[in-house]
């Protein structure tokens, strides 16, 4: 008898088991595009609302859709700048590597910049009116609710719109 109730437990550990396996590669190809390891990041071209000369890669979702959640990292070089702009929507951001200086208000002022190392994070709350630099070769990661609006309090400062 408790050979028996032995054998069927074991037969019911082993169907289980089966049972995870086989769900884990029966999964769309799509449930893994979503998973990256640093050196699988698809790298691109920063989009024109900002500088040229940094890149960048959609992680999830689609920052330019009218509504859903968007996972992005900007990697940039030393010394690269992104003028005072403000976004209608919360934008939250880690410092993946290197040393991210932001400042708050209107006009660009290094010397009023907060420097944040890796592994730092900062919620910006709607419209606030803030500006960064990358002190060394920087990586941030930012999520939130799309789509992804820069507001240039300049308007000359916005990339998109210079020829």
């Amino acid at each position: 008898m408790k050979r028996n109730l032995s054998l069927t437990l074991a037969l019911a550990g082993v169907l289980c088991l089966a049972g995870q396996l086989f769900r884990i590669t029966a999964q769309d190809a799509s449930q893994h595009r979503h998973v990256f390891t640093p050196e699988t990041i698809p790298w691109g071209p920063a989009p024109p609302v900002v500088p040229a000369g940094a890149q960048f890669a959609v992680l999830e979702g689609d920052p330019t859709a009218s509504t859903g959640d968007y996972t992005i990292r900007l990697k940039m070089p030393d010394g690269y700048r992104i003028a005072p702009h403000w976004h209608p929507k919360r934008e939250n951001v880690t410092v993946i590597s290197g040393t991210f200086k932001v400042g708050m208000g209107d006009s660009f002022d290094a010397s009023k910049m907060s420097a944040f190392p890796a592994g730092s994070f900062a919620a910006l709350d709607p419209d606030m009116h803030h500006y960064a630099m990358a002190s060394g070769p920087v990586i941030v990661q930012v999520h939130g609710m799309s789509p992804v609006v820069f507001n240039y309090v300049n308007p000359g400062d916005d990339p998109s719109k210079k020829k």
